[in-house]
């Protein structure tokens, strides 16, 4: 085997088996049995491994979420107005909707949780060593798309919850020099929250980030089979010499494996757990506290520590340097070691890095916890998300009290409401 080769020697692949005339007659329009060669029959270096799964699991939680995205958008109307009245629709009255809305919802929590696992364990294996320096990018790349489409989505509800902290998001934008007021009014659509901000977010999180994660995956897969895989982490990452084993079938059932234990986290959470749906938002409400999804609280933290002058630098310069760092480490992290043990400065700053974004959020939660006004505020925005999640259905607020004046002045209106109610005849109508 040439010394610059990455891709292992592996046992010859099966001859194919007997197959029925129907496949055997696609396969001559379609090729369809060189396309599953190439696919399934990748070496990997050491044999199939659990720690694999995390780049696999990651696929399926996008297609899931295309998937799940699609039937939502069919009841989701982007606009101010209708926003929350629609999302409230789908999950008080769409059958099953409360349940397709959570493992949507949930999906985008197992999506980040998921992408910090794969990002670890390259690290941990040194996966990106060895010519995977533009592997390792993409995935950065990948890794700031889906976070830009946790942002995007956060939005759509067009609840209290959901406005306010996208308010204090996007007025981020601000501290960035020279161009940061015109970059706010781009992503808003002008100086304030409205339909343009909610129709802005929803091209940026259907059309525009799912396309680019879809090119960025194209190119990641690519990538990682002309490098072939690293194998683990006692492996040279440039001409592995372990005995090499086939993706199939082994490792194809490790992560079906792991594909089937999401589905099942995602259904019980969403079963057991319903996802929040808040009242419409109310930019006049002064006394609302915006928190944001867990992902995004160690950084929601880390803003407080930085006023004034210093805002620039917490804000632009420090995220900047360690966004070069992360993104560049194959260029850092010359040596071919992927042993972490013999890694220690790298992996050491690593897990402080961690250990400091882990901090940050923990503390957030505790600040909210120990100062009562906080806590008592927070209680009680709970507990209207609540309360309006159990509330029935209404289309709109503006005119269920117009509807609710009409009854109230005329009998005959309240007597045709219980039969319109009694009969069903919303199904229809």
């Amino acid at each position: 085997m040439s010394e610059i080769d990455p891709k292992p020697s592996a046992p010859a692949p099966p001859p194919a088996a007997g197959h029925g005339k129907l496949f055997s007659w696609l396969d001559a329009r379609t090729n369809v049995q060189s396309f599953l060669h190439e696919a399934l029959d990748e070496p990997i270096p050491g044999g199939a491994r659990i720690a694999y799964v995390f780049g696999s699991g990651l696929l399926f939680l996008f297609l899931s979420q295309i998937i799940t995205g699609v039937f939502l958008a069919m009841y989701y109307v982007p606009q101010a107005e209708d926003a929350n009245t629609t999302v409230a629709y789908i999950t008080k009255e769409v059958s099953g909707g409360s349940f397709l809305r959570g493992i949507h919802a949930y999906g985008s929590s197992a999506v980040v949780i998921v992408l910090i696992l794969h990002l670890l364990q390259t690290f941990i294996y040194g996966s990106y060593k060895g010519r995977r320096e533009l592997l390792w990018i993409f995935g950065c790349i990948l890794a700031m798309l889906m976070l830009g489409m946790a942002f995007t989505g956060y939005l759509l509800p067009w609840d209290q919850k959901a406005y306010f902290a996208t308010t204090v998001g996007t007025n981020i934008l601000t501290e960035v020099p020279l161009i940061g007021n015109a970059l706010k009014r781009l992503l808003r659509g002008g100086n304030d929250m409205g339909t343009l901000t909610l129709s802005r977010f929803f091209v940026l999180h259907v059309f525009m980030i799912p396309a680019m994660i879809f090119g960025a995956v194209a190119v990641h897969v690519f990538l990682f089979r002309q490098a072939g895989a690293a194998g683990p982490i006692d492996e040279d990452p440039i001409a592995p010499k372990k005995p090499a084993e086939f993706f199939y079938p082994r490792q194809v059932v490790y992560d079906m494996g792991f594909a089937l234990l999401i589905i099942v986290v995602l259904g019980i959470l969403s079963h057991f757990l319903p996802i929040e749906v808040g009242p419409r938002a109310n930019p006049a409400d002064t006394q609302f506290l915006p928190r944001p999804e867990w992902y995004y609280l160690p950084m929601f933290q880390y803003l407080k520590y930085w006023r004034g002058a210093w805002t620039v630098i917490g804000i632009l310069i420090i995220p900047t340097v360690l966004g070069i760092l992360i993104i560049g480490l194959p260029f850092f992290d010359r040596s071919l070691e992927r042993r972490p043990w013999k890694r220690p400065y790298t992996v050491g700053t690593m897990v402080l890095l961690l250990a400091g974004l882990a901090a940050l959020g923990v503390q957030s939660r505790l600040e909210d916890a120990r100062d009562p006004s906080i806590a008592a505020q927070i209680k009680k925005q709970n507990e209207e998300t609540e309360a309006f999640r159990r509330t029935p259905f209404e289309p709109k607020s503006n005119d269920a009290s117009v509807l609710a004046a009409v009854i109230a002045a005329d009998p005959a209106v309240a007597k045709g409401k219980e039969t319109y109610a009694a009969q069903g005849c919303d199904a229809c109508h």
